[in-house]
């Protein structure tokens, strides 16, 4: 029961609504739902007893966008504004207030994010008439608002492109430290770390030092072995001795 101009939208989901005061006032880009599934106006202001002047349509957009619309709710404009959910009270060419006693509300999603969205928007002349596969979200006027959702089609992650190391990366020595390693020794695990298998020895220069330090004179004070302090200052508190024998 679709129409013929919504059989030929785009297959992709739609990423921008609003309500216009006139089917040619439709932005660039935007598809208006101008007639009703059995070719009626539809019009949303209008009133059932009189021919009024003021005309509402719906219309959208499906060109590509970061974000797209995954839901649609119709509440009347005294309710509290639904959570995540975007109200459309004024009309896109005029500012107008964009219904009577009903408000439009729309819920975004990153593209990238969404698992389903809304593709297509339909007016039937009567609530009772059923559009297949759309589900309706509410009247305005007698008149029900469908919608159809489907799932976002997904891009595929792109892989990382594989290096291969030439023959010259590969016969350079190089250095790598890298997060410790874990072996099996026994019946425990050892971990072992960059610093294994490092040799650690006492550089050359360091050998072949005299058993005596040599007196080192610095800014005044000579520093001697111990041997040298025993030597110079011995006292061999014989005279207490005596005294004390």
């Amino acid at each position: 029961m679709m129409s013929e101009e919504s059989s030929q939208l785009p297959s992709e989901p739609i990423t921008a609504m609003g309500v216009i005061t006139s089917p040619s006032k439709a932005p660039d880009g935007y598809y208006v739902v101008a007639q009703t599934t059995d070719g009626g106006d539809a019009d949303l202001w209008k009133d059932g007893l009189f021919k009024s002047k003021v005309t509402r349509y719906l219309c959208f957009s499906k060109e590509i966008r970061p974000e797209v619309v995954v839901d649609i709710k119709l509440i009347d404009s005294k309710d509290p504004l639904p959570e995540f959910f975007t109200p459309m009270p004024e009309t896109i060419d005029t500012k107008e207030a964009a219904m009577r006693k009903r408000r439009l509300c729309v819920k975004m999603m990153p593209r990238e994010a969404a698992e389903r969205a809304v593709y297509d928007i339909q007016i039937t002349a009567k609530s009772k008439y059923q559009v297949v596969n759309y589900t309706c979200i509410g009247e305005v006027n007698n008149m029900g608002i469908w919608c159809k959702v489907g799932d976002v089609a997904r891009k595929l992650p792109q892989q990382a492109p594989i290096r291969f190391q030439s023959d010259a990366q590969i016969s350079s020595p190089r250095r790598i430290v890298s997060s410790p390693l874990y072996t099996q020794m026994g019946g425990g695990i050892y971990t072992m770390t960059a610093l294994d298998d490092v040799p650690f020895t006492v550089s050359e220069k360091f050998g072949g030092k005299n058993k005596k330090m040599q007196q080192v004179n610095l800014m005044g004070i000579t520093i001697k072995s111990l041997a040298e302090i025993e030597e110079e200052f011995h006292y061999n508190f014989g005279t207490e001795r005596s005294i004390v024998l």
